[in-house]
């Protein structure tokens, strides 16, 4: 059998422009647009995209749950709220770390983890 690896992901996005505007202020992700309705982005650990859509990844309608990393929590909880990201879930401590729960501009949830 082949190896077979995650290589991509993708978001709906409702606000294609704020929500690459959030990603790439906040982490640093490049963009490129494929049409108006299609972004692709990299420098983010995983390639994926953002397609324009009024639905929104979200762990209570049973999506799978993106979570980045940060050596600093408390300070990118900071850029990501300065920037108009929502809190949903503040910090909290689990085996292993301590991570939050955030929306960007669409609404896609996403956690932010760290080990320190």
């Amino acid at each position: 059998m082949s190896k077979t690896l995650i290589n991509y992901v993708e978001f709906p996005a409702n606000d294609l422009a704020s929500t690459k505007d959030f990603f790439q202020k906040a982490f640093g992700w490049k963009f490129v647009d494929y049409g108006p309705e299609y972004s692709a982005f990299s420098e983010s650990g995983l390639e994926g995209g953002f397609f324009q859509s009024n639905l929104k990844a979200s762990t209570e309608n049973g999506s799978a749950l993106i979570v980045l990393y940060s050596e600093s929590l408390e300070d990118t909880q900071k850029v990501v709220e300065d920037l108009g990201g929502t809190v949903i879930k503040p910090i909290f401590s689990f085996p292993g770390g301590r991570r939050f729960h955030f929306t960007e501009p669409s609404g896609n949830e996403l956690a932010i983890w760290s080990d320190k």
